[in-house]
């Protein structure tokens, strides 16, 4: 899997591992999570984000993917508490498509893909927890935290490989609706701001558009307008963190429900109506079988609550 290139295994001294072609292409945190097992995940973000985890001595983001070759430097880590052991409760969540190297699943809000930066376990963890026989779940793409919808999980590493090169090239399309506050007017709009991540004063990190940033490239079209609000299509042509968010809520659009890029009121006026979410829903993915190079077309329906609130602003109910 990798090579250790220093003499001692123990947590509380530093590690240098060479990444071989078997461990190559997974993100930096993921690597770390499986070689440090007992440090809580919190510990190794904040060793990621200080600089004391680094690649061919370099500082590198959580999200970097190892390249064969790299050289990582581990700092000596402090493992959990024996007596505090974190116990991750196994859970399925509803299957749109399953064979032996690719799962496909309809997750729901509210539930992180996985853990780290204050959540405990997400959907990875309690899927690997729910089927200890599996031997590899790693996830292929990731959804906010708020957003339901589409997600694929490999279940052989040939199999998360050939998804992100699909991606990377763009040979897949991922669609999404949302409901906008505003009248959005226009029958189909390409937005194209470059985006970049930066921390408020209280340490959450967040997207913002900037010059400087990266490419960022999102497809809107107009489904349905209800006066003040508007349901949308969103197809991803890149696939940066909150790029759907950000791209609204610049273009005048913020998404009903957003906590982090929306509006505060419109957030609490449809939670007395019982809606407690953020109307973003990852529900149609076309993308080619990454053993078989067939096309795959999956679909996931609006979730209750959201096909509610569109048959109550059609009713002039909200």
């Amino acid at each position: 899997m990798w090579k250790q290139t220093s003499d001692n295994n123990s947590s509380f001294s530093v590690r240098v591992v060479t990444i071989d072609v078997e461990s190559a292409d997974q993100r930096i945190d993921n690597f770390l999570i499986r070689v440090c097992k007992g440090v809580p995940k919190s510990h190794l973000y904040k060793a990621i984000r200080s600089g004391q985890v680094r690649v061919n001595k370099g500082r590198i983001q959580a999200e970097y993917r190892l390249q064969a070759g790299d050289q990582v430097r581990i700092p000596p880590l402090r493992t959990a508490e024996p007596d505090a052991p974190r116990k991750v409760p196994g859970a399925e969540f509803p299957v749109v498509y399953e064979d032996d190297a690719l799962l496909v699943i309809d997750k729901p809000a509210g539930v992180a893909v996985h853990g780290g930066s204050g959540v405990s376990f997400g959907v990875i963890e309690q899927l690997r927890a729910a089927r200890p026989e599996a031997r590899f779940l790693e996830l292929a793409h990731r959804l906010d935290k708020e957003t339901s919808g589409l997600l694929m999980i490999a279940k052989k590493r040939s199999a998360l490989v050939a998804l992100h090169e699909i991606m990377r090239e763009s040979r897949g399309r991922k669609q999404y609706l949302a409901l906008v506050c505003g009248d959005w007017v226009n029958d189909r709009q390409h937005i194209k701001l470059p985006l970049t991540k930066y921390l408020t004063p209280g340490g959450e990190r967040r997207v913002r558009v900037d010059k400087e940033g990266r490419f960022a490239h999102t497809i809107v079209t107009g489904l349905q307008r209800f006066g003040k609000y508007t349901l949308v299509g969103a197809e991803l042509r890149t696939g940066r963190t909150h790029q759907i968010r950000v791209h609204l809520a610049a273009s005048g659009f913020p998404i009903v429900g957003d906590e982090k890029y929306g509006k505060d009121e419109v957030r609490a006026y449809f939670a007395c109506q019982g809606f407690n979410r953020m109307f973003l829903h990852a529900h149609r993915l076309q993308v080619p079988h990454p053993v078989s190079g067939e096309t795959m077309d999956f679909e996931a329906p609006l979730p209750a609550t959201c096909q509610q609130v569109l048959k109550k602003l059609e009713q002039q109910q909200i």
